[in-house]
C-alpha cells in the first residue's frame, strides 16, 4: 500500500505547477475489503476535491483581501473608530481610517485600493499572502515535507522557526518599523518558541502566553478541515496541536469548530441548498462547543437574532451591546485583560494595542461577528463575504474563513461564475512568509493537487480508507 501511495504521489509532483488534471495511475488499492456501496462508506472523487481546494484558496484570498479594506475601521468604543458602524449602504463607498489610521490595501500591481468593495487581482496579477493564508500554507507545506498526517509539537516549531521572521530577521519594513506579520497570539507563541525553546501546547498556556483567548488560530487552522473530508473526529484529531499554538479553551473551542465545518463540507446533503448546508454544518459543529462556554452562548443568541427575523445589522449592534459593552455570558475577557496584574507589556506593544481597540483582536466577539455573516450569508459567497467586511472588528479574519469555505463548496468554477470571470490563481507567499521554493510564487492549482496527496495519506494512515485509483476516488470509512 505505501508503495502504490508512493508512485501515485511521484506521479502528482511530477505535475507540480500545471494546470491540468491529476490522471491516476492505473493501479487499484491492496485494501479491497472497503465496498463503496455500503452506507457506512463515503466515495469521494478526487478530481472534483481539486477542483474545491483551488476553490478554497481563491475563495480565501478574494474574502481575505476584501475583508482588509475595512480591518479595523469599526472596533466599538469611543473615539473614531467606534460607532456608528457600517451597514450595508457603505458599500461601495470610500473607505475610513481604521484603527492604526491607514485606508485601503495595496495590490500586487501597486494600486492602492481604497473603496468598500471588491479587492480584487487582475488576471496577471499575484495574490499577496497573508495571515488567514500564509499559515495554512505552511501546514500543508509541513505535512508534506514530514510525509505525516499529524504533526509533532518539535515539526511544528521548527516550521514556524523556519518560515516565519521575527523581528530581527525580518525584511519586511512598514511605516518605518520591522513588520514580520504576527500579533497577538501568533507573535506570543512564536517569541516563546525562539526565546524559551517552548513548543505546543504551551505556547498556549495561560501561564505563558496573555494572548490565549485571542483570533489567531481560529484563522490559521480551518484548512485541516479539508484534508479530513466528511471525518471530524480525524480533522479535530489533526488540528489539535496547531490550534493549540496559540489558543486555550474558548478560542480553541472555536477554532475546532470552524475545523469541524470545513469537514463537515464533504458530507452534507449535496440536495440541499447552499444556505440548508451551511446551516446544517455549523448547527452540527455547535454540538462539540461546551454548553457553558461564552462561545455556545455567543452562537445561541446569535442564532435567535437571526431566526427573530431582524436585519444582520440588528443583530450585530445587539452583540456589540451584549459583549463588548455589558460583557455578558461569561464574555469578560475586556475587564480581566484591564485588570490583570500580569506584565504583558513588551517592545511590540500588543498589550496596549489591546486596550486601545477595545479588545479587536479577541476571538469571541470575532466569533460572534462571523456567525452573523455566516447565517444571514445564507450560504451566498458575495452577500456572505460582505457582510464579514462590513460588520467590524477584525473584519478579513471571518471574510477568509467563509470566503474559503464556501469557495470550498461552490469550487473554482462556482467562483467565477459568481463574478462573471477569471481570475489570477497565482499566489506569493514571500509576502508575508519566506523559505519557500521558487521564490515564494506558487499557484491555486498546484497547491490544491499538494492538497490531494495530503489527503490520500489521511484516507490510508488515519482513516483506514482507501484510494481507488481506478475511478480516481477516496473511499473514506464514516467510523473506524
Amino acid at each position: 500500500m505505501r508503495l502504490c501511495l508512493f508512485i501515485f504521489s511521484a506521479f502528482v509532483i511530477i505535475l507540480g505547477c500545471s494546470n491540468h488534471s491529476i490522471d491516476p495511475v492505473q493501479v487499484d488499492s491492496t485494501n479491497q475489503s472497503l465496498d463503496s456501496s455500503n452506507e457506512d462508506y463515503l466515495s469521494i472523487s478526487r478530481q472534483d476535491y481539486l477542483n474545491k481546494l483551488h476553490g478554497f484558496w481563491l475563495g480565501a484570498s478574494i474574502a481575505n483581501w476584501t475583508g482588509r479594506v475595512t480591518e479595523m475601521d469599526k472596533i466599538g468604543g469611543d473615539g473614531p473608530n467606534g460607532g456608528p458602524f457600517y451597514t450595508r449602504d457603505d458599500w461601495g463607498k470610500m473607505d475610513l481610517p481604521n484603527q492604526m489610521g491607514r485606508t485601503g490595501v495595496q495590490l500586487s500591481s501597486g494600486e492602492i485600493f481604497d473603496r468598500i468593495d471588491w479587492a480584487l487581482e487582475g488576471e496577471t496579477g499575484i495574490w499577496g499572502s497573508d495571515d488567514d493564508t500564509d499559515i495554512e500554507y505552511i501546514y500543508q507545506y509541513l505535512l508534506l515535507k514530514n510525509e505525516t498526517s499529524i504533526l509533532s509539537d518539535e515539526q511544528i516549531r521548527n516550521g514556524w522557526i523556519t518560515h516565519i521572521y521575527s523581528d530581527e530577521n525580518t525584511p519586511f519594513i512598514r511605516n518605518g518599523r520591522p513588520e514580520n506579520w504576527l500579533w497577538v497570539s501568533n507573535q506570543a507563541a512564536h517569541d516563546l518558541m525562539l526565546e524559551k525553546g517552548l513548543m505546543p501546547p504551551a505556547t498556549s498556556d495561560p501561564e505563558n502566553n496573555f494572548f490565549y483567548d485571542m483570533i489567531d488560530a481560529q484563522l490559521t487552522t480551518e484548512i485541516f478541515g479539508l484534508f479530513a473530508p466528511a471525518r471530524p473526529d480525524i480533522a479535530i484529531e489533526m488540528a489539535h496541536l496547531p490550534i493549540r499554538v496559540t489558543a486555550f479553551e474558548d478560542a480553541e473551542w472555536i477554532a475546532k469548530f470552524y475545523v469541524e465545518m470545513h469537514s463537515l463540507a464533504s458530507s452534507v446533503d449535496q440536495n440541499l441548498s447552499l444556505k440548508e448546508q451551511t446551516q446544517w454544518m455549523a448547527k452540527i459543529a455547535r454540538l462539540r462547543i461546551p454548553d457553558n462556554s461564552y462561545t455556545a452562548k455567543m452562537f445561541d443568541f446569535v442564532n435567535s437574532l437571526y431566526n427573530s427575523g431582524i436585519s444582520w445589522e440588528q443583530a450585530r449592534d445587539k452583540i456589540y451591546i451584549r459583549y463588548q459593552v455589558n460583557q455578558l455570558d461569561g464574555y469578560d475577557i475586556l475587564s480581566t485583560k484591564l485588570l490583570s496584574d500580569s506584565d504583558p507589556n513588551s517592545d511590540n506593544g500588543f498589550y496596549q494595542t489591546f486596550v486601545n481597540c477595545h479588545g479587536c483582536f479577541a476571538a469571541g466577539i470575532n466569533f460572534a461577528a462571523s456567525i452573523i455573516s455566516l447565517l444571514y450569508g445564507e450560504g451566498d459567497f458575495q452577500e456572505t463575504v460582505k457582510i464579514a467586511s462590513l460588520s467590524g472588528w477584525d473584519s478579513d479574519n471571518p471574510a477568509a474563513t467563509w470566503g474559503g469555505l464556501l469557495g470550498f463548496m461552490i469550487g473554482k468554477e462556482g467562483l467565477e461564475g459568481s463574478f462573471n470571470r477569471k481570475f489570477s490563481d497565482r499566489y506569493n507567499i514571500h509576502r508575508t512568509r519566506g523559505g519557500f521554493p521558487n521564490n515564494g510564487i506558487d499557484n491555486f492549482q498546484a497547491m490544491a493537487e499538494k492538497g490531494l496527496l495530503v489527503i490520500d495519506r489521511v484516507v490510508e494512515e488515519e482513516m483506514g480508507g482507501r484510494i481507488d485509483f481506478m475511478k480516481n476516488q477516496w473511499i473514506i470509512p464514516l467510523t473506524n
